[in-house]
Formats: C-alpha cells, structure tokens, sequence
C-alpha cells in the first residue's frame, strides 16, 4: 500500500539483474538500479525497497563483506547514501525494508542508485533468497523524491520466481477414516528443505502396504515437473487400521502414511482434515487467494480451507473476489471452500477473531478500515464493530461461526465471549501453541471445542512450515468428525465440537465417555439453547449431557503418525493422569532435555532457548532434535561430552535427545532462560521441570526408551466426580517426534 499516489510515472524506475526463477532458501546476488525521475531526488530525500512481511529474505547487512546478506549501495554522481535495513518500519503489507536516503548532495533526473544484495566481489557467499515458494516475489520500490517523507510506489517494481529445491522429505498422506467400500486417494510428495513441495523429483517408488487394497500399484514413477501422485479409486473391502510405506528402489522407506482406518459400511461418522485459517498476498500472506485455494486442495490435500485476511485490508473488492472464490471452488463431498475473514481487533478490545460464514454474499464487519484508504471502498464503513461486544452484537442471526485466535493480537476471551457464536479456541498454529487459552475458556465456564489452523503467511494452507523467519512453529490441523462432506456437516461439527486439533501431523483420535444411563446430548450449548438432539449411554468429544451418575468411564484411543510418548487426561485446567505405552522398566540411556513456553501472551512472546550443555563422567553416543523448524537452527556442536544448539520456543516446547553410553555421572546444561547440573541416575520417567519465569516457559529432564515403536494407545478408565461439579474431558497426546493432538472436551453437567 503506498503513501501517496502522486504521479507514480514520474517517480523513476528500477531494474533487477538477474531476474528469472530461484530456488528456494539458494544463495543469490542481485543488482537492483534505480534511475532517478523527472524530480531526481533531493537532499534528505530517500527511496525504500521493502519486502513482505512474512518473507525471511536475506536479512541485509553492511558490515562483514565475507558473511551472508552482505550489501552495497552506491549512487552514480558519488552522493553519500545512509543505509538502514529496517525489520518493521514501512506500512505493511511491506514491512521488511532498505532505507536508501542522500545523506549529502542530491541526484538528478537519470542519476542512478545500485544496490547489491549479497555483494560476491569482497567473499560473501550472496544473500539468501527467502525459503518458500512465491510465482511473484517483488522488490518493491518507493521514492520520496522531495524529501517530504510521503513515499510514492514506481508503477513497476522488478519480481523475479522463488521455486522448489530437490526432495528431500517424502510424505504420503491418506484419508483418516472412511468406511469400507468407499474409495480413497493416496497422495504422494516429496518435498524441498524447507517444507516446499517439490516438483524436482524424478523417481520410481514402491508402494507396500498393510493391507489389501484394491487399485494399489506395487510401484510408480514420479516424473520431473510433478508435484506429487495421486492414486486414486483405491478401496479396501474389511475393516481395520492400514498404513502404506513408500520405499526407494532398494528397499529403504522414505516414509510411511498416516494411519488409516476402514469402518464397517454402517459407521456413521467420518474424519475430515482442514485448515481453515491463512492468508493470501492481497492482506499479509503470499501468493493470490487463488494460488492459496489451489496449493491447500492439490498440495496439502485438505478437505476443509478457509480464508482469513486481515479485515482492515479486506477491500470491497476483495471480499467480493474471496467469495467468489469460495463458491467456485467447494464441491461437496470432495472439497469444502468455506468464506469468511479475520476480525483484527487490538486485543484492548477483544483480539483476533476468526468469522466462518455458512455461505456467500454475507456483511464484512470490520474491527476498522485502517488499511482501505480508497474512498469508494469506505461506503460499508457503517457495518464496522470495533469491539469483540460489538462483533457479537452484528453477527446475531447471521448463519456463522466464531473462533478465538492467537496470533500478533490473541483473543481476549475473558474480555468478550458468546457462547452461541464462539464454538472454539485455536490451541495451535504457526504463532505457537496456546494451551492457556483453553485454560482460560475453563476458568470462564465457557463450553468450547479446540482446533488448530496454520494463520499460514507463506501460501502453504495445510502444510505451512515457519522457514527461517520469525514465525515458531509448523501450522496446525483440525480434524472435523461428521457423516460427509459438505459445509452444512462441517458446520454442525463446528457448532457441536465434533472435532480434534493437531499440529499438523494425521494421527486417528477418539476420546469418549460411556455412562450406566442414557443421557440428553445437548444439540448445542444449554447456555443458550437447551434442545436435546439424542439420548445415548455414549458421548463423543464435544458433546455436552447433563449425568447422575458418581461415575464415568472414559475411552480414550490414539493411533499415531508416528510413536506415541504420552496422553494426558484432563478435567478443566486439572490434570488427571498421564499414560505411556511403556513402563519405568523400558527406560533407557536416552535423554530428553526438554524447553517450552513463552514471554508472555503478546506478539514479542518468542523465547530464546540457545545453549550448550556438558555430559561429565558419561559420553554422548548420538543426539538429535525435534521441534526445530529452522535449519538455521538445531544442534551447532556436538561430541562425546559436549552439545550446542539454537533454539526458539513461541509457546510450543521443543527437545534435545541423548543417548548416553550409561546412567551414570552428571549433565549441567545452561540456556539463555534457566540453567541446572544433574545427576543423570536421578532422571527417571517422570519429567525434572526447571521453571524458567514467563508465560508457562520451563526447562525439562526426562528418561526415555532408548526405542519407542508403539504407535497405538487404548486405555480405559473411570472418574469420579466430585461433588456435582462440571466436569471437562479432554485428552493432549504426544509423539515421540514432537507432534501433539487435542480432543475437544466432553461436558458432563450436573442435574
């Protein structure tokens, strides 16, 4: 968006050498010219490059000529130039930006400045090109030619293609559950590095699968300029629980599928995967909305998206575009498009909320007009809400659902809630992971469901990594359970809870409570509307049944995307019981240095966790990392008693693994927040928590199994309530690999 718009065409001109396609997180050098136009530029006056806000281009310095990002800039008359590369500092969605300003002297009209980015002439390997895809990744350039501050865009700014890099990391995703019969698709890609899917690949794979399934090749080549196969009509006639492994032609596995489960024909229920919350480049993101729809249904292989722009950028236009576009591309029963936006309120007035419509053509109400500047766009202003109340109080009768979201603002849920519109808080997403939150919900007497989107900034809807930028974590999923696939069952499954959060992995949850009596199932929440939908002994994550009974029994099945470390058992913000599918006896010489949290709820909440740490008497045999989503990060050092590493946590928790040669001697590790020694005899299988001040923000030290292999946890249990009090069921599982899942609560009321 630019400052002014007075005469672009007389403001100069730029150029950029090389231009063409890039790949991905490459090193690159890049001259950009900028020619002075009809005004030149005057004494203090300046011209900006900027760049995305999400992008993790370069960053640009100017003092190590042999590092990375090294940059000059020369004017052609020998004006002196001030340089500043400014993190924040230029009206988004360009905030990324080079300050370029004639410190002394001016330029003329055809006076040039020439800016190398990643200048090679003095050793630096080049500037690094920002790590995800984009068909049109702009060096946009404005001119305050007069020095007056008021910066005017050139009509054209040099673009050039960011492309995938080779595979490196193979993924086959299936369907969750479907029921026997019915046909499926196996997708399969390969992606770049830095989580791109790639279309670099040329190979011959084998499929070998768990299972009978009918239409399965035993193998398939994936030819260059393919961005992933799809095998499609697949079936399998008898019920279970099948994986598919993709093996190389020499028999090694490159990966194995999600868990599938086949149901008996009969089953009601279905699971869906969705990511309903990202943006695209007309607000903050990257790429257009319809390259965003196209990447989440072909690369992601979602079944649910939505798209949530910034409001304030939401022209009238766009809104009309985006759900265009949501209607366009929905298709019932294959693929559910739902429109809608992101209420951007300052959290002093409610925070970040995301709004779902049922259909199209419904009112825009904006927290402001802060970015529409165009007057013609500004006749809607009236239909604003600049408060969460106000929010709630415009959205009455409207066919739409609500969720609270953390991201640069979170939802201030205590602030303003309504139980009939705000069906669900966002544990997880590529701002972190948010368990306080759902405390929060819990100690308001709110009856919410919980899910986890992506608020995806890179065009990777479904399947965004954070890259090399500031953002933490790998974006979330929900999995919505109802009987098919359209939006009026994903909606029902919205507004009843019927849905489990992930963060960003396609592990088969079901948590349930079985009661000795047959119960009212609220078909929404009895604060406003205590219709009975059914009565049954048996009740899924989410619903909501007022109980007699002293006691329930609780069902909890987790079958992972890979090995399962822990389930937690929650009642409200207590927790009850963690079961592990191994024993005190199953431990090994393997331990987890463990760190999480954040500084606080606010967008500066990033936690430094770099360190080092030292084994004495013991010798590390091997180490590894999970939870590190920027290879810029991750272990730095490493032998037989020493370790270093780079480390950020955003309220997701991250861990360094160890395989020791024996259980003796001690450990000291020391990071930026907390730092301990320990004897290594005295760690077992319960976690040593080292609190570290923060938003929940603790070093951990646990043993593990050397191997863990269990993929699969059933447990069984009864509860007893206490005193009639309310009680709140919910599960947290966790993976070996770092990846957790959320189960929506079960409200037990009393009578």
């Amino acid at each position: 968006m630019p400052y002014s718009d007075y005469r672009p065409d007389l403001m100069g001109f730029a150029t950029l050498q090389p231009s063409g396609s890039f790949e991905a997180g490459s090193y690159q050098s890049f001259t950009l010219t900028y020619t002075a136009g009809a005004f030149g530029i005057d004494d203090t006056g300046s011209i900006k490059i900027g760049f995305r806000f999400a992008t993790d281009f370069g960053p640009v310095q100017f003092d190590d000529p042999k590092a990375p990002g090294y940059t000059t800039v020369e004017a052609s008359n020998g004006a002196t130039l001030e340089c500043k590369w400014e993190f924040k500092r230029n009206i988004r969605p360009w905030s990324r930006s080079l300050y370029i300003g004639v410190a002394k002297h001016f330029l003329a009209p055809g006076d040039t400045i020439s800016v190398r980015f990643g200048d090679r002439r003095f050793g630096s390997p080049g500037i690094r090109v920002q790590t995800y895809c984009e068909s049109e990744f702009e060096f946009r350039v404005l001119a305050d030619p007069i020095a007056t501050y008021d910066y005017v865009a050139l009509p054209e700014s040099p673009k050039i293609a960011i492309v995938p890099g080779p595979p490196v990391q193979w993924h086959a995703i299936l369907p969750t559950l479907v029921r026997v019969g019915e046909s499926f698709r196996l997708a399969i890609k390969a992606n770049d590095k830095w989580g791109n899917p790639s279309n670099v690949v040329d190979a011959k794979v084998q499929l070998n699968s768990s299972a009978q399934i009918e239409g399965l090749p035993q193998a398939i080549h994936i030819k260059l300029g393919n961005f992933s196969a799809n095998i499609t009509d697949l079936k399998i006639v008898e019920p279970g629980d099948f994986t598919i492994r993709i093996l190389d032609e020499r028999d090694n596995e490159l990966c194995r599928s999600n868990p599938l489960r086949v149901a008996p024909p009969d089953a009601e229920l279905v699971h869906y995967w969705g990511d309903t919350h990202g943006q695209s480049n007309e607000t903050l993101g990257t790429n257009s909305a319809r390259e965003y729809f196209e990447f989440g249904r072909d690369k992601a292989f979602l079944d649910v998206m939505g798209h949530q722009g910034n409001d304030f950028q939401i022209t009238g236009d766009f809104w009309k575009e985006l759900n265009r576009l949501s209607h366009e591309f929905d298709r019932p029963g294959q693929f559910v498009c739902i429109p809608g936006y992101e209420w951007s309120a300052n959290t002093a007035v409610g925070g970040d909320r995301n709004i779902h419509y049922l259909r199209e053509g419904e009112t825009i109400h904006r927290s402001s007009h802060a970015q529409i500047t165009d007057l013609a766009n500004m006749t809607d202003e009236g239909a604003d809400a600049h408060t969460a109340h106000a929010l709630f109080d415009k959205l009455k009768g409207k066919d739409c659902v609500v969720v609270a979201h953390i991201g640069g603002r979170y939802a201030d849920i205590h602030y303003a809630h309504d139980a009939q519109l705000e069906t669900a808080v966002e544990v997880h997403s590529a701002w972190g992971t948010f368990d306080w939150i759902v405390r929060d919900a819990f100690e308001k007497g709110y009856r919410v469901g919980i899910v986890a989107n992506s608020d995806g900034h890179k065009g990777r809807p479904g399947a965004c990594y954070p890259g090399a930028s500031f953002f933490g974590s790998q974006g979330g999923l929900t999995c919505f359970v109802t009987p098919r696939l359209n939006r009026e069952t994903i909606f029902e499954a919205m507004r009843r809870r019927h849905h489990y959060a992930t963060t960003g992995n396609r592990m088969i949850l079901n948590v349930t409570v079985r009661l000795p009596e047959e119960v009212g199932i609220f078909n929404r929440d009895p604060a406003f509307d205590s219709t009975v939908a059914k009565r049954s002994h048996l009740l899924m994550m989410g619903d909501i049944a007022r109980v007699t009974s002293d006691d329930v029994e609780l069902h909890v099945e987790a079958i992972g995307s890979a090995p399962i470390e822990r389930v937690d058992i929650f009642n409200g913000v207590d927790l009850i019981e963690t079961v592990r599918p191994y024993r005190a006896s199953d431990l090994g010489t393997r331990i987890r240095l463990g760190y999480r949290g954040a500084e606080y709820r606010g967008r500066a909440r990033t936690t430094n966790w770099d360190g080092s740490l030292t084994i004495s008497d013991n010798a590390i045999e091997r180490a590894s990392m999970i939870n590190n989503w920027n290879l810029d990060r991750g272990i730095r050092h490493q032998d037989r008693t020493t370790l270093s590493w780079k480390a950020v946590t955003t309220g997701n928790y991250g861990a360094i693994d160890l395989w020791l040669e024996k259980n003796t001697g001690r450990i000291d590790f020391s990071t930026k927040p907390i730092a301990s020694n320990v004897a290594i005899a005295d760690i077992g299988l319960e976690e040593m928590v080292f609190d570290a001040g923060g938003l929940e923000r603790a070093a951990t030290l646990q043993r593990l199994p050397n191997v863990m292999a269990e993929r699969s946890v059933v447990h069984h249990r009864k509860i007893k309530r206490k005193d009639g009090a309310e009680m709140r069921l919910y599960v947290r599982v966790q993976q070996e690999d770092g990846h957790r899942t959320w189960s929506s609560p079960i409200y037990l009321l009393s009578t």
